[in-house]
């Protein structure tokens, strides 16, 4: 009769193995991404890579990360905006504890892991996956307008061989606008739904968190919202000129950003967990195309990953365990609607 108040062993099994598995993943892209790395620098000549990075200073890589640190700040402020226009009843501190712990998750597949996000929000105001779906969205979407706005002006103002970013620059946009249009993107869910006939209560949810984007494509929310991410992501840009001019490559200004934002977004579209891969190839062949040698191309692809990617992976990974306990203890203020 005690049987049924037994606690399922399944249900405890799933989170070790769940966190096993994300550590695994990470440990393996970390291992291919200096794999990769150390072969081009082996093929290029170590001793003339090894130069390049001796050549920085300990201030000089303070400097990139800090102009990282610019990055996620400024993005996990438009976080917190999009957090109060959706209005959740949410506080600056957390939204920035949600969004960069989220950064634990930013190398699974598609970065779907960062919507752990979701999971602390519903630990702590009660509201739901549907209700919440919208601010992941829009930050995603975010992203993408930011960086094809920069990308955009990178080769208007850069030109030379940055002119084949175009199609990825417009692909960015038409992405982030068909995100950010409630019916347009309500009528494609529609419409996968009666092309697979399945997953009836998913798609369903899946409108109903579309339809909620209404309130977000208002002016005194898109324009900050673009101020935010456009800062954000030149920060990065203009940390991958500095790094290229201390190593001795100046290209310019708009040209190196230009580069970075468009491996950044290369990397995304290959679906690669972090955009490990395609990102560091786009870079190099790129800097190759501008006549960078490869003992400077490698060594600064290798740093300016280290201070970007690799860097928000820490930073997440050291607030990733207080996101998840401060969630334990929160008891859900609001009941679902």
């Amino acid at each position: 009769m005690m049987q049924a108040d037994l606690p399922l062993p399944e249900a405890s099994s799933k989170v070790p193995s769940r966190r096993l598995r994300d550590r695994l993943l990470m440990a393996g892209l970390a291992v291919l991404f200096l794999a990769g790395l150390i072969g081009l620098a082996a093929a290029t000549g170590w001793e003339e890579t090894m130069a390049q990075i001796a050549r920085l200073t300990l201030w000089q890589g303070a400097i990139l990360l800090a102009l990282s640190l610019v990055n996620y700040l400024f993005r996990g402020l438009r976080w917190h905006l999009f957090a109060r226009r959706l209005g959740l009843p949410t506080t600056l501190t957390q939204d920035i504890r949600h969004f960069l712990g989220g950064f634990a998750m930013i190398v699974t597949p598609g970065r779907v892991g960062e919507l752990v996000r979701m999971r602390w929000l519903k630990r702590e105001t009660g509201w739901n996956y549907e209700r919440t779906a919208p601010l992941a969205l829009m930050d995603r979407a975010s992203d993408l307008a930011a960086m094809a706005i920069i990308l955009a002006l990178s080769v208007a103002i850069a030109a030379g061989g940055m002119t084949s970013a175009l199609p990825v620059a417009a692909l960015a946009l038409l992405a982030a606008w068909t995100a950010t249009h409630p019916r347009l993107l309500a009528a494609v869910v529609t419409r996968f739904y009666r092309l697979t006939g399945r997953f009836p209560r998913l798609f369903a949810r899946v409108r109903i968190a579309a339809r909620s984007l209404g309130r977000f494509t208002n002016a005194g929310t898109v324009l900050p919202a673009l101020a935010l991410g456009v800062t954000g992501w030149f920060a990065e840009g203009y940390a991958f000129h500095l790094l290229l001019g201390w190593m001795g490559a100046d290209i310019g200004l708009w040209k190196a950003i230009g580069i970075f934002v468009f491996a950044t977004l290369a990397g995304g579209l290959t679906g690669a967990p972090g955009g490990v891969g395609g990102a560091e190839a786009a870079m190099i062949a790129l800097l190759a195309l501008d006549g960078v040698p490869m003992e400077i191309s490698v060594p600064a692809t290798a740093i300016i990953r280290v201070t970007t990617l690799w860097f928000a992976l820490g930073l997440g990974l050291l607030v990733f365990p207080f996101a998840e306990r401060l969630s334990l203890r929160k008891p859900n203020a609001l009941e679902i609607r």
